[in-house]
């Protein structure tokens, strides 16, 4: 079946509006990897550093040559334009090289989270109706043990590992197709609106959901925050470790450098002293990490003697609350401000940032980024006057349309056409935005609206107390009630009751926590978020458990 059937009518995608002068360029019919790659060879640019990944530095003109071998390669096995193709693997070389492959084939990229299970394996691939996986060996496991469950894939290509072993069980080598090809390759051309790469949600708020990104977005999320926000150009590094699987991670090391003729910085695994030793080797001049990243990062003791960061030019963050006590704790450790921004994986990256006017409010995540449009409504879906918290609503050349779940798209869109970003948050005087809670996070106590957040940013300022994770639980009386799940830092200690009233004239006492557990860690993503999903499941499965301390 195309792909064309498993998207929901028009009259239920979002309003799209093309403001930047840049979006008028793009021909009707274009190529990800000739647009990004190709014409930056014929710029002159084929000697520059494309991909720096430890040791290794692959120019333009290599990373071109390899895309076109595997693509070949990749055309010998019947992939063709509009076949989707998973990616399953670390951000390496080869990921990249596999992505620009299956692009210039006209085919859809579908990357995966590195974390999921060999039954949201299965599920993504059926979903998406794959042909065919590139997987890097270390990752093998759990593909193979959903491999009989897998409905439509044809090949699985593994990127390393033992050549004879896999090919016994029926597996191609990666880089034996990667020899095998052609040097040169004819870009496929696709419509704008063509399905170009098939991301899927970390599922925080159940199983993982296909979202779709047209052709045209390869290069929109350059042209907008890249230029309006990052300020790229040839001689910046990016860098990170938000994997290729969602939004921050695809955009970050495989469109936006490419377009002004950067290098991305690739690092396989978060290590914090991994990352400051990658920051100081490549000179990484733009930083994009998670907040809880940062935060174990500015662990690391003597990290502002030990390394070298004076190529760091921009720092950002998103995903999570980054919080003012974390803008300012790595501002004075290193002399360099986190840009707080918010995006979602259905509208491909960020949309609101402090990057946009270099100039943060610690604790916002800032303004519109240039394309976009913000508004916060109430439950009649009227604006909301500055300081009264709302849904979050947002407009512009990228929109939320999910992969064959017609009923999640009509809640998705609002009748006006614009994107609910799932958030709930408020706006200044100053038109900064300020997140309260995801929507599905929110705590309904005794009337009030309550935002975890404030809870757990206020629970981490004690002493003792290296993380912590609140979630509303059932109670007879209020409804709900905010329950805290906290990591004690190593030889730490504190009671539940001691936090409790830890949290007692630091914030109002409507929003004061019920209940305290202690923990040994909190359930995060690939990329650091917070999975209150999987604490509020294992409260339920919990249920009654004496660990748990009450207060009134």
């Amino acid at each position: 079946m195309g792909e064309l059937e498993h998207l929901p009518p028009r009259d239920l995608w979002p309003t799209r509006i093309y403001t930047l002068p840049e979006f008028a360029s793009y021909p009707d019919r274009l190529n990800p990897t000739e647009e990004l790659l190709d014409k930056s060879v014929a710029a002159g640019r084929g000697d520059r550093p494309a991909i720096l990944f430890e040791d290794q530095k692959i120019t333009y003109a290599q990373l071109l040559a390899q895309s076109n071998k595997l693509g070949n390669a990749l055309r010998e096995l019947g992939i063709k334009a509009g076949d989707r193709v998973i990616l399953r693997s670390p951000n390496i070389p080869p990921a990249l090289v596999t992505n620009f492959a299956v692009l210039k084939l006209g085919a859809v990229l579908t990357p995966t989270s590195p974390l999921f299970s060999r039954a949201e394996i299965a599920h993504v691939a059926n979903d998406a109706e794959a042909v065919a996986i590139v997987v890097h060996a270390a990752l093998l496991a759990e593909l193979a043990a959903a491999r009989p469950d897998l409905k439509t894939v044809q090949h699985i290509v593994v990127i390393g590992g033992e050549p004879a072993d896999l090919k016994a069980k029926g597996y191609l080598l990666y880089g034996e197709l990667l020899q095998s090809g052609s040097a040169s390759l004819d870009p496929v051309l696709r419509n704008r609106e063509d399905l170009g790469i098939l991301l899927y949600t970390s599922g925080t708020t159940g199983r993982p959901k296909g979202t779709v990104h047209f052709v045209e977005e390869t290069l929109i999320i350059p042209d907008a925050f890249g230029k309006y926000g990052w300020r790229v150009t040839e001689n910046d590094v990016l860098g990170g470790t938000a994997p290729l699987a969602f939004g921050a991670g695809y955009s970050t090391f495989a469109t936006i450098p490419f377009r002004f003729g950067a290098a991305a910085s690739l690092i396989s695994k978060f290590d914090p002293e991994k990352v400051f030793e990658t920051i100081q080797k490549h000179k990484i001049t733009v930083l994009s990490m998670a907040p809880t990243a940062y935060r174990k990062m500015m662990q690391v003791p003597d990290a502002e003697k030990k390394y070298d960061l004076r190529s760091l030019r921009i720092c950002t963050g998103g995903g999570e609350s980054l919080t003012a006590a974390t803008y300012h704790a790595w501002k004075n450790k290193f002399g360099v401000e986190i840009y707080e921004g918010l995006g979602t994986t259905e509208m491909m990256y960020v949309f609101a940032s402090n990057v946009v006017s270099l100039k943060a409010k610690p604790g916002s995540f800032g303004q519109a980024v240039p394309g976009y449009e913000l508004k916060v409504i109430d439950e009649e879906g009227q604006e909301t006057k500055p300081g009264n918290a709302g849904h979050f609503m947002a407009r512009g050349p990228t929109g939320t349309i999910y992969w064959r779940d017609f009923e999640k798209q009509k809640h998705a869109i609002a009748p006006d056409g614009w994107n609910r970003a799932g958030d709930f948050v408020y706006a200044d005087e100053d038109g900064y935005f300020w997140f309260v809670s995801r929507e599905d996070d929110v705590i309904k106590s005794s009337a009030y609206r309550i935002g975890p957040e404030e809870i757990e940013v206020t629970l981490n300022a004690h002493p003792a107390v290296a993380e912590a994770g609140v979630i509303g639980v059932p109670d007879e009386i209020r409804g709900q009630i905010a329950k805290a799940f906290v990591v004690l830092k190593p030889g730490e200690k504190a009671t539940a009751e001691e936090l409790i009233e830890f949290c007692r004239g630091r914030i109002a006492t409507y929003k004061m926590p019920r209940e305290v557990e202690i923990v040994a860690e909190l359930p995060r993503t690939a990329t650091g978020k917070l999975l209150r999903r999987v604490l509020r499941d294992k409260d339920k499965a919990k249920a009654g458990d004496k660990t748990a301390v009450h207060s009134a």
